[in-house]
């Protein structure tokens, strides 16, 4: 956590208890586009084009929610590496006529861009890629994904989770149509506070079943239904939003862009590669990509017993974490001191010897 997040939650406190109903017309009411907008400046979106939902399961339901899945064009292609909670929420549109096509990967760890390519056809009417693997950080070309599709007639969207933060992104230069995400990665702002971008010139024609009452375009008129959208981003709100989460996620925001990914990126660069370098050391068998091209911001080390050598990590205070069929991922970030990569593979090195996974 930030040590200014801290601060950034007390004047939350003591704008609830001075202000009280109040703050709603003094900025609470913006705050989903106002701190979108630093999203947007970290993944290459303009002021008013991102807004805060509470999770990437709401914004892949508000997305989903906008499209006709009984009509000819269907397809709903998603990859091999995307998050689970992505891929149940597609499998809830089959009901609606959807037909979800998942590409396959051997390994669980990478997908040949080839192959999702070879998925889209005149039948598809949306794409579904992880921009970087939760499980292994490998990226996935977002680019030729995007182009293939557009050839095609449809629709993207990108999950952004485990890049936006580490890894240079520019939603509008790729051409993306929908991009979410998420704050307790890379982003260090903390749980509760989801981000969904959405390509300025598709808003009109998107009208989300999964809506609510801050997507009204007179939302204190009060209007029975049917719903008269905003026409800017508040037309993928719904109902009142989570402040404290806002509030808590700020600050990572902000000092990411202080530093800048391509600052970021740099260092993270050189510090997976050196984690890599250091396991190769101690014979631990490397799960990750070892292009950099090819490569995020995580390091993944395969151990037998690697859940049960995660928690003993924990219990000495190194903090990474376990994916079953994948390892343990360890992920420097820019506050990682590079004596900190020697100590977490010696201590994983220690412990896989040890009596405590034996």
């Amino acid at each position: 956590m930030p040590s200014r997040t801290a601060s950034s939650l007390q004047q939350f406190a003591e704008t609830w208890a001075t202000r009280g109903i109040r703050a709603w017309e003094e900025g609470w009411w913006e705050m989903p586009v106002t701190t979108g907008n630093l999203i947007g400046s970290i993944i290459g979106a303009g002021p008013g084009e991102v807004v805060m939902q509470q999770n990437v399961s709401i914004c892949q339901s508000i997305v989903t929610s906008c499209l006709d899945w009984n009509g000819p064009r269907n397809k709903l292609i998603t990859d091999g590496l995307n998050f689970p909670s992505n891929d149940y929420v597609y499998h809830g549109l089959e009901r609606q006529g959807a037909r979800i096509c998942r590409v396959p990967s051997a390994d669980g760890m990478s997908l040949p861009t080839e192959r999702m390519l070879d998925a889209v056809d005149e039948q598809t009417l949306l794409v579904s890629v992880s921009h970087v693997a939760f499980r292994s950080a490998f990226i996935q070309d977002l680019g030729a994904i995007t182009r293939r599709a557009h050839e095609m007639g449809a629709l993207v969207i990108a999950d952004l989770y485990h890049s936006a933060g580490v890894l240079p992104v520019d939603v509008r230069a790729l051409g993306l149509d929908f991009a979410t995400g998420g704050s307790v990665k890379w982003l260090c702002g903390g749980p509760g506070a989801g981000y969904l971008y959405v390509r300025p010139d598709l808003r009109s024609g998107l009208r989300p079943a999964a809506t609510g009452w801050m997507a009204h375009r007179h939302p204190f008129e009060f209007q029975p239904g049917p719903i008269d959208f905003a026409d800017d981003a508040f037309r993928f709100l719904n109902g009142t939003p989570g402040i404290p989460a806002l509030y808590s996620a700020r600050s990572g925001y902000e000092i990411v862009n202080e530093i800048g990914v391509e600052a970021i990126r740099a260092k993270s660069l050189r510090q997976t590669e050196r984690l890599i370098e250091l396991a190769d050391e101690a014979g631990l068998s490397v799960r990750s990509c070892r292009d950099p091209r090819s490569r995020g911001g995580v390091v993944v080390v395969d151990v037998p017993k690697g859940e049960e050598v995660t928690r003993e990590l924990a219990r000495r205070e190194i903090l990474v974490d376990y994916r079953p069929n994948a390892g343990i991922r360890i992920a420097p970030h820019f506050y990682t001191a590079d004596e900190e990569l020697e100590l977490v593979i010696t201590e994983i090195g220690s412990i896989v010897k040890s009596a405590v996974c034996s």
